[in-house]
């Protein structure tokens, strides 16, 4: 990690994860690091690819990878990551 901060969201900005929506996620996951004011913590920044295409769009949270992401399904993979209500 090329940050100071804790934790790290990377979001694949390749051809096909942005054409199945990613442009859609990145907005989403910008909106939720504001809204639980997790901006200060997280390293959030894009990669051209992760190489796993037919799975995307795929999202790395710190080691692990989450596939088939979408604007909708996001911001339960990311409460079950950060758990804001607790």
């Amino acid at each position: 990690m090329s940050s100071t901060k804790p934790y790290e969201i990377v979001i694949c900005l390749g051809s096909s994860c942005f054409s199945r929506g990613n442009k859609q996620t990145l907005r989403a996951i910008s909106d939720y690091l504001k809204r639980y004011q997790l901006e200060d913590s997280v390293y959030f920044h894009g990669n051209h690819c992760f190489s796993d295409c037919d799975k995307g769009p795929v999202l790395k949270i710190n080691d692990r990878i989450y596939e088939q992401v979408t604007p909708e399904n996001v911001s339960s993979i990311l409460d079950n990551f950060f758990n804001p209500n607790n």
